[in-house]
């Protein structure tokens, strides 16, 4: 008998010694969990409540490969920014495609550009203009501003604001809309442009809800899942009528 209590004792201070390892892996592996599910399924089907007169959208690129423009207009979105250029002479390769696919679907639709810091802004707002169609009923133009995938040249602060301007000018004149800014942090914490700039912007700030007056449009996400495209998209608010100069 005693032999036997004795044995006991040892196994329930066996199993009391192991409680506190069961309750740290519960401590470790439970948050784990939570945030792969987070990762993998909230966030990529995550959309915030729209108020009044707000609307999703898409901006894609060759990036999204071929996009079925009918399960995308099916999927709650109303209207898509798509790249037509970059720098003086770079053709996003499906531009055409998509711009034709989204009117066809029913979308509004814009173009973008996305600026290079190692050409002159009038090169690029020649390109821009020569590669998108005349479309009176068209999206404002928007320009993308960022560092990341940008060449290596940082230039001066006066040279950025200078050819910036120009395209800014050369874009508004015959189009007789604002051009949009994205600007992405990256872009702003080198260059503070946004206060020189007197233009709508579109504000990235992912899952939250901009806290910085004046957006016109706010990107939420960049790992959406939207209907008709394989793989992450980035979406997007855009709030009231299309600015107007």
């Amino acid at each position: 008998m005693g032999d036997e209590a004795e044995g006991q004792g040892r196994g329930q201070g066996r199993r009391r010694r192991r409680w506190p390892f069961v309750v740290t892996g519960l401590v470790v592996v439970v948050p784990l969990l939570v945030a792969v599910i987070g990762w993998f399924w909230w966030w990529p089907h995550y959309r915030p409540a729209l108020r009044d007169g707000e609307r999703y959208g898409i901006d894609v690129s060759h990036h999204q490969g071929e996009i079925d423009w009918d399960q995308v207009a099916g999927d709650d979105i109303a209207f898509a920014y798509i790249k037509a250029t970059e720098g003086g002479d770079h053709l996003d390769r499906r531009f055409t495609e998509n711009w034709d696919g989204a009117a066809a679907a029913g979308l509004d639709r814009g173009a973008y550009h996305f600026f290079t810091l190692c050409r002159p802004g009038r090169d690029q707002a020649e390109h821009f203009l020569d590669t998108v169609p005349d479309d009176p009923d068209a999206l404002p133009p928007a320009l993308d501003l960022e560092l990341s995938g940008n060449c290596a040249d940082r230039p001066s602060q006066e040279w950025v604001e200078r050819e910036i301007g120009v395209f800014v000018d050369m874009i508004e004149e015959p189009l007789g809309q604002p051009v949009v800014l994205y600007v992405g942090p990256d872009f702003e914490d080198r260059y503070d442009l946004r206060d020189q700039l007197d233009r709508p912007f579109w504000h990235r700030r992912i899952l939250w809800r901009p806290d910085a007056p004046g957006w016109w449009m706010w990107q939420f996400s960049d790992r959406a899942a939207v209907d008709g495209i394989d793989g992450p998209a980035d979406l997007d608010v855009m709030r009231g009528d299309a600015p107007t100069r």
